[in-house]
């Protein structure tokens, strides 16, 4: 009996992620999972790995050794020329060495028995595994090639060979330089797994966190039509999807965000000369789709918390993966044909925040979709080619098409990386997270607007859009350690208006969120009056007509859209911050805001003075909006009965009186949002001095009380604040606006109500906080970038009462 340890051929079941060193992450991560998951329903097609003893064995029989030592001996790796020169000479002797008789039999009897499996001439993927890739530190990803569609032995072993020489590509060499790695002590192990018809469906990728801020509690799915190969390289913007765990493993179906990707060319089978695939245009209607269905995303999402529970457990830690998947366009069913760990988040210490702030601004040149939240400038340096590469110099900002491993020398020493092409998980995201520079993506157009030479600010740091500004634009860096700040009794939480920026605020020492407005979500995400939507088919001009149906293609009900984007902009808000409190203000645009919306003008009266004319409360019960208040509560019912996030309270803005109090709740109602019903509690804005006079008769019908300290202000000192004129009078820390708010401060203690603060006083002037804190306020909610500076200032009044 030959042991583990000199065999030529391991199949999956014989494996387990102990067998690194036998069979590279890769192999050793598939066997695990085909091993131990499959009983749990994580489909993973069958296989077998070449080991590393194998490669050795060819090594060794070969004789090639030396030579190959002697081609690398005294390499820079930051010449590019000398690069490529040792590593092809490397290639080649391994290219040219025939395979060992024993070994080619092995090799060619596995396969044959695969074909008994799964039919005649059966196709697989061969890919290669470094027994040193996947480290808690190091990820080899891409360093070595894949061969897809490869059918019968001849093509089996050639396809092979050329596994074993790509452990010598420039990009691996160089990588493995860079990383410490002994060149002759990383073998190269190959896996052979039956291929999955993605070129008849699609494929993708699955990280069981956010990339971009290593939030742990959401899956991160990407996918596109055909073969994985584009999504991996960043020839595609794909579509994207997020998940939330927690309440996906409640049974929930919390999709809590969909993104459309471009998704123009797709990876088919092919026969032509040597080649085994190639690209073709995708349909525009299949463009215009998502090539998963919801089903689909929440099945994907389970097999990821499934493996990453499993080597969580089996590792002791916390054990966040990288996850490639595809579907069988002929059984029409997914499967999971990769996993390795993740290598960025789940190494950082979580307590050290970054915060980049851009502090100017400039004329933007290109925009995509931000890597990461940091800000780099410098030289653009546009390059199309990976044979150009040589005139990049260390500190420029790399501007290109896409990249693969290839460009990996360069970008080590770019300031930024601004590509053309791809998501956030194609190569140059995965890269740049890993080297820890701002990337934007997908931008389309960068290589046409932005010149060789020029200066420029790449920003990642406003969101989810990334930007290209012109010029060296000032920024600052902050770096805060939370696990040095200590919490005072009095709740600290957040204004959030942004869903693009929740998982990267949750980092920041909180209690939740105290003011989440929609009023941002359906500016940005929406566009639409929601009336426009509703009646439609009344809307005669042309121009506005085509608009709408632009923003909503893909609905057959013009009102899903409208839902659909609220729901998912509220729960990306509460998944971010679950299970703390999330308090969403259901929607207080002034009519003359409301205008402004596409197709507003149809739907909106003209007002002397908005600001205390149709807004908040009254808007929502009466015939001019409330068929529109009605989308934005089937929106808030799919946050917390279909996606599960029960921490979400709702508030209702502008509350004039209580009898209009009771004509909300019962409207809400009606839309199946039933106070204290599956914990649903609602607040109101303490905003208008009549909240604070009848705050008893208020509370008697309301959970709690924010304060909004700007209106109450404005309205008890008679003062518009964007009037110049009078602007120099309105002051919230006005003795008038401080009386009132101390007085329902003391009510809501009596009644047993809670009570906060949502106002921006606190977080422009410390000495208001103080206040708020000595009258025994429940919750202070701050803009994200006062809290850490106010809460030493909190803490000094509370040791002091």
């Amino acid at each position: 009996m030959v042991s583990r340890d000199k065999q030529l051929v391991l199949w999956f079941d014989e494996l387990g992620i102990e067998d690194i060193p036998l069979v590279g992450g890769k192999n050793a991560s598939l066997g695990e999972m085909y091993r131990t998951l499959t009983s749990k329903g994580v489909r993973v097609p069958n296989g077998f790995a070449i080991t590393a003893h194998a490669y050795r064995t060819f090594l060794a029989e070969a004789g090639i050794e030396d030579e190959m030592r002697d081609a690398l001996r005294g390499l820079n790796t930051s010449n590019m020329r000398q690069l490529a020169e040792a590593g092809r000479k490397v290639r080649e002797l391994l290219i040219h060495s025939e395979f060992p008789s024993d070994l080619r039999d092995a090799i060619i009897e596995a396969y044959h028995k695969l074909c008994k499996e799964y039919g005649p001439n059966t196709d697989v993927a061969v890919r290669s595994s470094a027994t040193a890739e996947d480290l808690p530190d190091a990820s080899f990803a891409g360093q070595q090639e894949t061969f897809l569609n490869i059918k019968g032995p001849d093509d089996l072993m050639e396809a092979c060979r050329k596994c074993f020489a790509s452990l010598f590509t420039n990009r691996a060499i160089s990588y493995r330089a860079e990383k410490g790695f002994d060149h002759f002590k990383v073998y190269l192990s190959i896996g052979v797994q039956k291929m999955v018809r993605s070129d008849l469906a699609c494929s993708g990728v699955m990280f069981t966190l956010d990339t971009e801020t290593g939030f742990p509690d959401a899956c991160f799915i990407t996918g596109s039509w055909g073969l994985g190969e584009n999504i991996v390289q960043g020839a595609v913007n794909p579509d994207e999807f997020f998940v939330h765990k927690p309440t996906l493993k409640q049974g929930f179906r919390p999709i809590i965000n969909k993104v459309l990707g471009e998704k123009t060319i797709k990876m088919v089978y092919t026969q032509e000369g040597t080649r085994t695939t190639k690209n073709v245009d995708v349909d525009v209607k299949d463009r215009r789709r998502f090539c998963l269905t919801d089903d689909e995303v929440l099945e994907l999402a389970r097999w990821g918390t499934i493996i990453e529970d499993h080597y969580t457990a089996k590792k002791k830690r916390w054990s966040p993966m990288d996850i490639e998947w595809a579907k069988d366009g002929r059984m029409d069913q997914l499967f999971i044909v990769q996993a390795r760990p993740e290598t960025i988040h789940s190494q950082k210490n979580r307590n050290i925040i970054e915060d980049y702030i851009l502090q100017q601004k400039g004329k933007v040149l290109a925009q995509g979709k931000s890597v990461g939240n940091k800000i780099g400038a410098g030289t653009a340096q546009v390059i199309r080619d990976v044979k150009e590469i040589d005139r990049f110099r260390p500190g420029d900002v790399l501007v290109t098409e896409m990249t693969d491993p290839d460009w990996v020398p360069i970008m080590r020493v770019a300031k930024a990386i601004v590509t053309n092409k791809g998501g956030r998980t194609c190569h140059a995201a995965i890269i740049s997270r890993e080297l820890g520079i701002p990337c934007v993506v997908g931008t389309n157009d960068a290589t046409e607007h932005i010149r060789s030479g020029k200066k420029v600010t790449v920003s990642c740091a406003e969101g989810e859009e990334g930007r290209v500004y012109e010029g060296i634009l000032k920024f600052e860096k902050r770096v805060i350690n939370a696990a040095n700040l200590p919490r005072p009794k009095t709740k600290i939480m957040m204004n959030v208006g942004n869903p693009d920026e929740a998982f990267d605020l949750s980092f920041i020492p909180n209690d939740g969120v105290g003011l989440a407005r929609m009023e941002f979500i359906i500016t940005n995400s929406i566009k639409v009056h929601p009336m426009a939507l509703i009646h439609f088919d009344t809307i005669t001009e042309p121009r506005l007509r085509a608009q709408i149906e632009e923003l909503t293609h893909g609905y057959k009900e013009k009102t899903d859209f409208f839902v659909d984007k609220l729901s998912q902009g509220v729960a990306t808000i509460a998944a971010a911050f679950y299970p703390k409190d999330v308090i969403v203000r259901m929607s207080d645009f002034k009519s003359n805001e409301y205008a402004g919306l596409v197709g507003g003008m149809m739907f909106e009266p003209k007002e002397e003075n908005p600001m205390i004319g149709w807004r908040g409360a009254s808007r929502y019960y009466k015939k001019g909006y409330q068929e529109g208040f009605a989308l934005e509560c089937k929106a808030m019912k799919n946050v917390r009965d279909v996606m599960g996030l029960t921490n979400l309270k709702l508030m209702i803005p502008f509350c004039r009186t209580v009898t209009e109090g009771k004509k909300v709740l019962a409207e809400m109602a009606k839309h199946g949002l039933v106070r204290h019903k599956n914990g649903l509690q609602v607040y109101v804005m303490c905003e208008i001095p009549a909240n604070v006079v009848l705050a008893e008769q208020f509370g008697e019908i309301f959970d709690g009380f924010s304060i909004g300290s700007n209106d109450l202000t404005q309205l008890t000192l008679g003062v518009d604040r964007d009037s110049a004129l009078v602007a120099d009078v309105y002051d919230e820390r006005n003795d008038a606006v401080k009386s009132l708010i101390a007085h329902v401060i003391t009510v809501c203690k009596k009644i047993k109500r809670k009570i906060g603060i949502c106002g921006q006083a606190p977080s422009d002037y410390p000495d208001f906080a103080q206040f708020l804190v000595k009258h025994h306020i429940d919750s202070i909610s701050l803009n994200p970038d006062s809290v850490v500076r106010t809460i030493p200032k909190i803490l000094a009044i509370e040791r002091r009462r």
